[in-house]
């Protein structure tokens, strides 16, 4: 699988496969089976050719979060994609994508305020300007990004549309392990009795989507949530929250809504969200 560095060479490999519909999966390395699962979700959406973008985006990280530890591993991560049949790999530098001057900024209104936007403030600006700008770089058909960022993929399904942008947006299923725990680069920081209280986040999500769509309060069953979450050793949860597709808190269950999470265990901040469909 060959790998380029500039959008030049990006866009005259991709020109090269003359018209191919293009599926790009955006990453940030320390790629798993999920990410995996996104280049087979794009040849599933009618990607005739799939690339990967391989870029650590520092606008996306807040000065107290992990940029510098991030894991990264170009070669295993190169390996990995051979494996799952991806066609290219586009792995920019930080002055490629942000040259000095650069000065653009995107910010989603509402969407990005809340949930994970309230908690780690600036990030989502962060995501659409570097989604922004892969998207506009590749010029893919059809871009793929997994549901476990759950407000990232709303979010960047808005400013798409808003901006005209000719792509379309696929959201693919949460891959987890056998055990129920999502899969995660950051996964590799949990030590291993982290690892295993972490299994209570998709399960408390699990106990409280059977409540609610059972007839419990919403209100009660997000504070039993929260409240479990807590005794399983986690820190307090930055959110435990039902929403619809709007991102719009939900305070009964009127339609298919989302039951996100978001809490750190140890220095992990770890985030999951099930689906709640009424019975």
């Amino acid at each position: 699988m060959p790998i380029v560095r500039s959008v030049a060479d990006l866009r005259s490999h991709i020109a090269g496969w003359g018209g191919a519909r293009v599926g790009l999966v955006p990453t940030m390395g320390a790629l798993h089976a999920g990410h995996l699962a996104l280049v087979a979700a794009a040849r599933a959406a009618g990607a005739e050719r799939v690339v990967a973008s391989l870029f650590v985006n520092p606008k996306q990280f807040g000065p107290a979060e992990d940029l510098d530890r991030y894991p990264r591993d170009e070669a295993a991560d190169a390996a990995a994609l051979t494996g799952a049949g991806c066609d290219l790999l586009w792995a920019p530098s930080v002055a490629d994508m942000y040259p000095p001057g650069f000065a653009t900024s995107i910010a989603v209104a509402r969407l990005g305020d809340g949930l994970d936007g309230a908690a780690r403030p600036g990030h989502f600006d962060g995501v659409a300007i570097v989604v922004t700008k892969l998207l506009l770089a590749a010029g893919p058909s059809i871009a793929v990004f997994g549901e476990k960022d759950w407000q990232q993929l709303a979010i960047i399904r808005r400013f798409v549309a808003d901006l005209t942008l000719p792509v379309t947006i696929v959201g693919a299923p949460i891959v987890r392990d056998p055990d129920g725990l999502a899969l995660s680069s950051r996964n590799i920081y949990l030590t291993a009795d982290e690892r295993q209280r972490a299994l209570t986040l998709p399960r408390v999500l699990a106990t409280a989507r059977d409540a609610i769509v059972g007839g419990a309060e919403v209100a009660g069953a997000l504070a039993e949530a929260a409240a479990a979450i807590t005794a399983a050793g986690f820190d307090a949860p930055d959110y435990v929250a039902l929403v619809d597709a709007d991102l719009l808190p939900m305070t009964t269950l009127s339609g298919p809504g989302r039951l996100l999470a978001a809490a750190r265990i140890g220095t992990t901040r770890l985030i999951d969200n099930v689906a709640v469909v009424p019975g």
